[in-house]
């Protein structure tokens, strides 16, 4: 039998129709992803643990290269704790140096992701961070508390138990693999005796730092074949070489630094990479799977850089500018604008990490990224703004020869190595199928 439908009738249900579908397709867009994929989540989980880290990392300052140890060892776990949810990416442990043996995720269970980096995280920073200060140690507890607050909204609790058991196995096999990188060697360390040597500087004189640091295992291996730039130029005392031409030219640009110079030496000792990593997403605002990428990625490159400049440092073991100033050009009352730190010249810890960092930022977020740089939680330090994070790492660069604790071509040849040893890790390590 046919049903007459008059026009009127037509039109609205026609209305109605269109508004359901509306109202429906409203609906599914402000549904929270499923949990069989981690892609559609935000990235809270990774902003929220970043700046916790940051502050973890401030009370009791530790050298650059232990610092991005631990970003890096974080940025592995939390990568690893949500990768069987991420649509399209795959597990990087097969291409690191020795991560084997990883927890899996059981078969056709659910799974929260955002749960799993959280505890993937409060369990990194605790293990990293066994000394922190109760207050420290509370808000370590508060953050993953407080996640998850959030987390039972849009999630049963017997998918969060699961969800925060997988992270915290995760965060457990990578820290134990980390006990085995060989940062931490005991062995005694003599320094070789002679002019062109290193020797303890003021103001502390303190004993030569991470003196066994390059042996250490890099996380993706042979990250730096190809990457360091050779012999620095030899030592010399002959008023007419090219060694005491490089040290007058740092001790004359001493003499007449301008303000924005001195500005300039004294922003970077107190900045951190992972710093502007956590500015980049808050303006980015990507979703779960880039900021966990961009975490683990840079953190693996600076760490693997670190490794690199201290092979070199202890192969050359070169004397610092503040020795050979104060000894051989005879002004014994000369300093550094900030402190040398305690171990030799060449290359420049602060241009291979630094070049190593935006190099691998360049590579996620793009080339000539402007953004304004707000040291973290340090008073008195003026943001600088930068046209892209290659301006940025070249301004870090310069800052130590305008410090007076590394010359021109160390600098230079510094910065090549890092973003060498950046792009090698970019190409070898595949995030995605």
């Amino acid at each position: 039998m046919n049903t007459f439908i008059s026009p009127r009738s037509a039109r609205r249900q026609a209305l109605w129709l269109l508004l359901c579908s509306f109202l429906v397709t409203s609906c599914l867009d402000h549904q929270p992803p499923t949990s069989s994929d981690a892609t559609g989540f935000s990235a809270d989980v990774v902003t929220s643990w970043l700046t916790l880290q940051l502050r973890l990392n401030q009370p009791a300052p530790v050298s650059q290269p232990l610092v991005a140890r631990r970003f890096a060892y974080s940025g592995i776990a939390l990568y690893e704790s949500i990768a069987p949810g991420l649509a399209g990416y795959q597990s990087i442990a097969p291409q690191l140096n020795g991560l084997t043996g990883l927890p899996t995720v059981t078969p056709n269970a659910r799974y929260y992701w955002p749960a799993c980096a959280n505890a993937a995280m409060a369990a990194m920073s605790r293990s990293q961070f066994p000394n922190a200060s109760a207050a420290l140690k509370t808000a370590i507890d508060s953050l993953e508390a407080a996640n998850t607050v959030l987390y039972r909204k849009e999630s049963s609790g017997e998918e969060l138990n699961r969800s925060a058991e997988f992270g915290k196995k995760i965060a457990a096999a990578v820290f134990e693999w980390s006990k085995s990188d060989g940062f931490d060697n005991p062995t005694p360390y003599s320094l070789p005796v002679g002019a062109q040597y290193w020797v303890p500087t003021p103001p502390a004189f303190g004993p030569p730092a991470l003196p066994h640091y390059g042996k250490c295992r890099t996380l993706v291996a042979n990250s730096d074949a190809g990457a360091e730039q050779g012999d620095p130029i030899p030592y010399s005392e002959d008023i007419n070489s090219a060694y005491y031409a490089q040290v007058k030219e740092l001790y004359d640009i001493s003499k007449t630094l301008t303000d924005d110079q001195r500005a300039m030496a004294n922003f970077w000792p107190d900045n951190l990479w992972h710093n502007v990593l956590s500015q980049v997403l808050a303006l980015e605002k990507p979703k779960l799977d880039v900021a966990a990428v961009a975490f683990a990625q840079l953190g693996i490159a600076m760490s693997d850089g670190a490794v690199s400049l201290f092979k070199g440092k202890y192969r050359y073991v070169g004397v610092r500018p503040v020795t050979y100033i104060r000894t051989v050009m005879n002004h014994p009352a000369w300093n550094t604008v900030i402190p040398t730190p305690a171990h030799p010249e060449y290359p420049s810890g602060h241009s291979v990490m630094s070049a190593a960092a935006a190099q691998t930022l360049t590579l996620i977020f793009g080339a000539n990224y402007p953004y304004t740089d707000k040291p973290f939680n340090v008073p008195g330090v003026s943001p600088r703004s930068y046209k892209s994070f290659e301006e940025a790492a070249s301004e870090a660069s310069k800052s130590r020869l305008y410090a007076g604790i590394h010359y021109r071509k160390t600098c230079e040849v510094s910065l090549v190595q890092g973003k060498t040893i950046a792009n090698t890790i970019g190409q070898k390590l595949k995030f995605k199928k």
